[in-house]
């Protein structure tokens, strides 16, 4: 279950400029504070928007709509202005061809929102999307990776070992919550002292490491 910003990739400010662009034009209001985007969900985040700038008119659905469309027009800049971190496209690539792994999505994105990011990369291939953890299922990240759970319980009707790996203590927190295994990656703004503190059961730097990264999240 991989978290996408900051633990796969860097948006180079896509998302933030979406968000901005989005609630401009479906409340007329000026932009006046950005929130800490950081292992947070989108309805979450929306909800902190919308207080902050005394917005009551304004459904998050509505304004999903609008800002999964600012997205559409902006997704080629995923990779213009963004990046890949240090060896995740090995590793990926590595579990990938493992036919015991399944590997998806465990994101404070909307689902579109997720796809366009990992597709900006080539990378939509190497998640099962049908089973991921989503922004918009929930406000509360805890709850992604249940629904992460119930869908591929559901879906792949066996028993499996479930791993969240994640750059925030939100990842770790709501791993933890579901009974997960959960590894931090330090490619945030949050260091290894505080995943550690946090609770997580591994903590490396980065995945440039490929082969410990993958026997980490496979053993």
């Amino acid at each position: 279950m991989w978290d996408i910003d900051r633990t796969l990739l860097r948006g180079g400010g896509v998302t933030t400029m979406a968000w901005k662009a989005a609630f401009v034009a479906i409340t007329g209001l000026r932009w006046r504070e950005t929130p800490n985007f950081g292992g947070r969900t989108d309805l979450d985040i929306c909800a902190e928007v919308f207080r902050v700038h005394g917005v009551t008119d304004c459904t998050p659905e509505l304004f999903f709509e609008h800002y999964v469309r600012e997205v559409d027009l902006v997704r080629h800049l995923f990779a213009e202005q963004g990046h890949l971190m240090p060896g995740v496209r090995e590793v990926l690539g590595k579990l990938a061809a493992d036919p015991a792994v399944v590997q998806t999505l465990v994101t404070g994105n909307l689902a579109p929102v997720a796809r366009a990011k990992v597709d900006a990369f080539g990378l939509g291939d190497v998640f099962d999307a049908e089973v991921g953890g989503y922004g918009g299922d929930h406000a509360v990240r805890a709850t992604l990776v249940r629904r992460s759970l119930e869908r591929a319980h559901a879906k792949y009707a066996e028993p499996f070992r479930a791993v969240v790996v994640g750059d925030t203590v939100h990842d770790v927190a709501a791993a933890l919550a579901n009974d997960v295994a959960v590894i931090g990656v330090a490619t945030g703004d949050t260091s290894a002292e505080e995943l550690r503190e946090a609770g997580a059961h591994t903590v490396l730097a980065d995945m440039s490491d490929v082969e410990r990264a993958v026997h980490a999240i496979t053993g």
